[in-house]
């Protein structure tokens, strides 16, 4: 049975994306699925969400990126199969642990 819909992800729960939140055990438990949707709440004058590759994701790079979130309610839709990786671009807030990476599954 093929689901018609994805699962709505609110990214860190009632925190949202935020400084000093641990996202690796915020995906504990979790399964993300092509079609799913990733919420990423925030204050956009404070924070941004960052698509980026896998090394962007561990040096917390800010030149090479897929896309650039910045309204503060971002819904991103899940389109494909493997890892994603996304950071807070704005200061030194992926240094300081806000970041995601994902499996996503078919």
């Amino acid at each position: 049975m093929l689901k018609s819909e994805g699962t709505e992800h609110i990214v860190g729960d009632s925190s949202g994306w935020e400084l000093f939140t641990n996202y690796t055990n915020w995906t504990q438990g979790r399964e993300f699925h092509v079609g799913d949707v990733l919420v990423f709440n925030y204050k956009s004058d404070q924070h941004n969400v960052m698509q980026v590759n896998s090394t962007a994701y561990t040096d917390c790079g800010v030149d090479n990126y897929t896309s650039l979130f910045t309204k503060g309610n971002d819904s991103i839709i899940i389109s494909e199969v493997g890892e994603l990786w996304f950071i807070c671009a704005v200061g030194d807030h992926c240094e300081n642990g806000q970041k995601l990476s994902i499996n996503v599954a078919p």
